[in-house]
Protein backbone atom coordinates (compact mmCIF):
# COMPACT_ATOMS: atom_id res chain seq x y z
CA UNK A 1 0.00 0.00 0.00
CA UNK A 2 1.28 3.54 -0.92
CA UNK A 3 2.42 6.14 1.98
CA UNK A 4 1.17 8.84 2.53
CA UNK A 5 3.99 11.51 3.14
CA UNK A 6 3.55 14.62 4.38
CA UNK A 7 6.51 16.86 2.67
CA UNK A 8 7.18 20.08 4.85
CA UNK A 9 8.75 22.72 2.51
CA UNK A 10 11.05 25.17 3.59
CA UNK A 11 11.84 26.55 -0.37
CA UNK A 12 11.30 25.36 -3.94
CA UNK A 13 14.38 24.60 -4.60
CA UNK A 14 14.89 22.76 -1.63
CA UNK A 15 12.34 20.72 -2.20
CA UNK A 16 13.46 19.56 -5.84
CA UNK A 17 15.42 16.57 -5.17
CA UNK A 18 13.38 15.32 -1.75
CA UNK A 19 10.37 15.23 -3.98
CA UNK A 20 12.05 13.47 -7.05
CA UNK A 21 13.28 10.79 -4.24
CA UNK A 22 10.17 10.24 -2.60
CA UNK A 23 8.78 10.16 -6.29
CA UNK A 24 11.08 7.24 -7.17
CA UNK A 25 9.51 5.78 -4.00
CA UNK A 26 5.87 5.63 -4.75
CA UNK A 27 4.89 7.72 -1.75
CA UNK A 28 1.87 9.87 -2.02
CA UNK A 29 3.40 12.99 -1.24
CA UNK A 30 1.26 16.02 0.06
CA UNK A 31 3.75 19.76 0.50
CA UNK A 32 3.43 21.33 3.82
CA UNK A 33 4.32 24.80 3.81
CA UNK A 34 4.66 26.28 7.47
CA UNK A 35 8.08 28.66 7.41
CA UNK A 36 6.80 32.11 9.77
CA UNK A 37 10.23 32.62 10.60
CA UNK A 38 10.91 33.94 6.99
CA UNK A 39 11.68 37.40 7.05
CA UNK A 40 10.57 40.09 5.67
CA UNK A 41 7.06 39.48 4.53
CA UNK A 42 8.11 40.23 0.98
CA UNK A 43 10.76 37.14 1.06
CA UNK A 44 7.94 34.86 2.37
CA UNK A 45 5.53 35.91 -0.21
CA UNK A 46 8.27 35.10 -2.74
CA UNK A 47 9.15 31.99 -1.66
CA UNK A 48 5.72 30.63 -1.05
CA UNK A 49 4.78 31.65 -4.71
CA UNK A 50 7.62 29.53 -5.77
CA UNK A 51 6.56 26.89 -4.26
CA UNK A 52 2.81 27.20 -5.23
CA UNK A 53 4.90 27.16 -9.42
CA UNK A 54 6.54 23.59 -8.29
CA UNK A 55 3.50 22.10 -7.10
CA UNK A 56 1.56 22.66 -10.33
CA UNK A 57 4.48 22.02 -12.02
CA UNK A 58 5.54 19.19 -10.22
CA UNK A 59 1.85 18.07 -9.85
CA UNK A 60 1.10 17.49 -5.58
CA UNK A 61 -0.92 19.10 -3.32
CA UNK A 62 0.43 21.91 -1.33
CA UNK A 63 -1.19 22.78 2.18
CA UNK A 64 -0.29 25.92 3.72
CA UNK A 65 -0.18 25.69 7.57
CA UNK A 66 0.27 29.14 8.25
CA UNK A 67 -0.56 32.97 8.24
CA UNK A 68 2.89 34.67 8.80
CA UNK A 69 2.54 34.48 12.52
CA UNK A 70 5.89 36.79 12.99
CA UNK A 71 5.14 37.89 15.95
CA UNK A 72 3.84 34.58 17.39
CA UNK A 73 7.46 32.74 15.92
CA UNK A 74 9.29 35.67 17.31
CA UNK A 75 7.89 35.58 21.14
CA UNK A 76 8.01 31.93 21.78
CA UNK A 77 12.04 31.34 20.13
CA UNK A 78 12.63 34.11 22.24
CA UNK A 79 11.33 32.65 25.46
CA UNK A 80 13.84 30.12 25.00
CA UNK A 81 16.79 30.14 26.80
CA UNK A 82 20.33 30.62 24.46
CA UNK A 83 20.51 32.86 21.89
CA UNK A 84 23.99 31.35 19.83
CA UNK A 85 23.20 30.22 16.59
CA UNK A 86 22.64 26.62 17.14
CA UNK A 87 20.63 27.29 19.72
CA UNK A 88 17.94 29.58 17.69
CA UNK A 89 18.40 26.96 14.64
CA UNK A 90 17.03 24.16 16.89
CA UNK A 91 14.41 26.16 18.16
CA UNK A 92 13.30 26.70 14.74
CA UNK A 93 13.13 23.58 13.93
CA UNK A 94 11.22 22.27 16.77
CA UNK A 95 8.92 25.18 16.09
CA UNK A 96 8.65 24.00 12.39
CA UNK A 97 8.48 20.27 12.63
CA UNK A 98 6.48 20.63 15.15
CA UNK A 99 3.31 22.01 13.46
CA UNK A 100 4.33 19.41 10.94
CA UNK A 101 4.12 16.69 12.95
CA UNK A 102 1.18 17.42 14.26
CA UNK A 103 -0.53 18.21 11.05
CA UNK A 104 0.50 14.83 9.45
CA UNK A 105 -1.09 12.88 12.93
CA UNK A 106 -4.57 14.85 12.66
CA UNK A 107 -4.94 13.98 8.99
CA UNK A 108 -3.95 10.36 8.76
CA UNK A 109 -0.94 10.45 7.63
CA UNK A 110 1.69 7.73 7.86
CA UNK A 111 4.83 9.70 7.90
CA UNK A 112 6.06 12.91 7.95
CA UNK A 113 9.37 14.47 6.78
CA UNK A 114 11.21 17.63 5.50
CA UNK A 115 13.31 19.66 2.86
CA UNK A 116 15.54 21.02 5.71
CA UNK A 117 16.93 17.48 5.08
CA UNK A 118 18.45 18.40 1.54
CA UNK A 119 20.46 21.84 2.62
CA UNK A 120 24.19 21.28 3.78
CA UNK A 121 23.95 24.28 5.72
CA UNK A 122 21.34 23.01 8.10
CA UNK A 123 22.29 20.75 11.48
CA UNK A 124 21.00 17.38 10.55
CA UNK A 125 22.02 15.51 13.89
CA UNK A 126 19.70 17.97 15.52
CA UNK A 127 16.79 17.67 12.66
CA UNK A 128 16.84 14.39 13.01
CA UNK A 129 16.16 14.16 17.02
CA UNK A 130 13.91 16.92 16.60
CA UNK A 131 11.66 14.71 13.98
CA UNK A 132 11.98 11.90 15.96
CA UNK A 133 11.71 13.38 18.84
CA UNK A 134 7.70 14.65 17.42
CA UNK A 135 7.29 11.40 15.58
CA UNK A 136 6.88 10.08 18.97
CA UNK A 137 4.89 12.80 20.32
CA UNK A 138 2.61 12.61 18.05
CA UNK A 139 2.32 8.75 16.97
CA UNK A 140 3.40 9.29 13.71
CA UNK A 141 6.57 8.00 11.80
CA UNK A 142 8.93 10.38 10.72
CA UNK A 143 11.26 9.81 7.32
CA UNK A 144 14.67 10.93 7.99
CA UNK A 145 16.46 10.70 4.53
CA UNK A 146 20.06 12.47 3.82
CA UNK A 147 18.73 14.41 0.92
CA UNK A 148 22.25 16.56 0.76
CA UNK A 149 23.97 13.68 -1.70
CA UNK A 150 21.19 15.85 -4.31
CA UNK A 151 22.56 18.88 -3.90
CA UNK A 152 24.23 19.62 -7.29
CA UNK A 153 20.84 17.73 -8.86
CA UNK A 154 18.77 20.14 -6.92
CA UNK A 155 20.57 23.18 -8.22
CA UNK A 156 20.42 22.39 -11.84
CA UNK A 157 16.67 21.44 -11.58
CA UNK A 158 16.10 24.61 -9.58
CA UNK A 159 17.78 26.33 -12.91
CA UNK A 160 15.41 23.98 -15.09
CA UNK A 161 12.34 25.22 -13.40
CA UNK A 162 14.30 29.03 -13.25
CA UNK A 163 12.94 29.21 -9.80
CA UNK A 164 14.14 32.02 -7.62
CA UNK A 165 17.15 31.09 -5.32
CA UNK A 166 17.38 32.77 -1.73
CA UNK A 167 20.36 33.85 -0.43
CA UNK A 168 19.91 33.34 2.90
CA UNK A 169 18.36 31.05 5.15
CA UNK A 170 15.45 33.09 5.79
CA UNK A 171 14.81 33.86 9.49
CA UNK A 172 16.33 37.47 10.30
CA UNK A 173 19.24 36.74 11.98
CA UNK A 174 20.19 34.71 9.03
CA UNK A 175 19.32 37.83 6.54
CA UNK A 176 21.81 40.12 9.00
CA UNK A 177 25.01 37.28 9.01
CA UNK A 178 24.15 37.02 4.86
CA UNK A 179 24.79 40.88 4.64
CA UNK A 180 26.44 42.65 7.33
CA UNK A 181 29.88 42.20 5.30
CA UNK A 182 28.50 43.37 2.15
CA UNK A 183 25.26 45.84 2.85
CA UNK A 184 27.21 49.18 2.45
CA UNK A 185 28.53 47.61 -1.10
CA UNK A 186 25.42 46.65 -2.34
CA UNK A 187 23.86 49.92 -1.38
CA UNK A 188 26.57 51.90 -3.33
CA UNK A 189 25.35 50.32 -6.62
CA UNK A 190 21.55 51.48 -5.35
CA UNK A 191 19.83 53.82 -7.32
CA UNK A 192 17.59 55.79 -6.40
CA UNK A 193 14.45 56.09 -8.49
CA UNK A 194 11.34 58.90 -7.87
CA UNK A 195 8.02 57.71 -8.38
CA UNK A 196 6.71 61.25 -8.89
CA UNK A 197 7.60 64.39 -10.50
CA UNK A 198 7.34 66.23 -6.55
CA UNK A 199 9.95 63.48 -5.42
CA UNK A 200 12.41 63.93 -8.45
CA UNK A 201 12.26 67.92 -7.64
CA UNK A 202 12.85 67.04 -3.70
CA UNK A 203 16.06 65.33 -4.08
CA UNK A 204 18.78 66.47 -3.06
Amino acid sequence: MMENILLHICCAPCALYPLEVLKSKDFDITGFWFNPNIHPYLEYKKRLSEVHKISKILDFPLVKGDNYNIEEYLEWISSREGNDRTSRCARCYEYRLSATARYAAENGFDAFTTTLLYSKYQNHRALKEIGEKFAEDFSVKFLYRDFREGWSRGIKLSRKYKLYRQQYCGCIFSEYERFEKTADLVLEHYEWIPRRKEDAENKG
